[in-house]
């Protein structure tokens, strides 16, 4: 299984916009072996049984349902919203979504591997966190409840990009002929 970090923005990232402005910004990559498409990534991420459990969350408690064929229709370009997300910006190979209060983004992009000369697939998933701006326009804050959960927070997103990479080597790996 690949292995997942985190690591610095790419420069080309759509999620740079809100990194250095106050906002919270993350960004964690795994590169899988195989080519694998940004419509197949977005699909496969927001339709693992880890995803759906957040996707029920949502229905129940902020009456936001989606489905897989939603979520396949969102990657293939065919739809702007998803449960609690509006699509943002998009380019060929990223996608840049807003929560429904506009203070949290998610974004997934595929790169080509770092080394040229390898075949493979980089998955990087990322998140902003906007901060709740204070009485004064001056004074800006990521919020007690951010700050407690940041722990989770990042343990989530290993988990939610560790779910799509699983998902995805599943389907790409075709067992060799049997030799018997």
């Amino acid at each position: 299984m690949p292995a997942i970090h985190s690591c610095e923005l790419p420069a080309d990232a759509l999620l740079n916009r809100y990194a250095g402005s106050g906002a919270f910004t993350d960004c964690y990559v795994a590169e899988i072996a195989g080519a694998v498409s940004h419509a197949e990534f977005v699909e496969a991420f927001y339709t693992t049984a880890v995803f759906k459990l957040e996707r029920l969350i949502l229905r129940l408690l902020v009456s936001r349902p989606s489905t897989d064929a939603e979520a396949r229709q969102l990657a293939r370009r065919k739809r702007d919203s998803f449960a609690a997300w509006s699509v943002e910006a998009r380019a060929t190979d990223q996608l840049l979504l807003s929560d429904f209060t506009g203070r949290t983004k998610s974004w997934l992009m595929v790169a080509a591997p770092q080394n040229a000369g390898l075949s493979g697939t980089r998955l990087f998933f990322g998140s902003a966190v906007l901060p709740v701006h204070g009485a004064s326009e001056s004074r800006t804050s990521l919020g007690f409840a951010f700050a407690a959960l940041l722990g989770f927070h990042k343990l989530y997103s290993w988990i939610l990009l560790r779910s799509a990479v699983s998902r995805l080597s599943r389907r790409a790996y075709t067992p060799p002929p049997y030799q018997g």
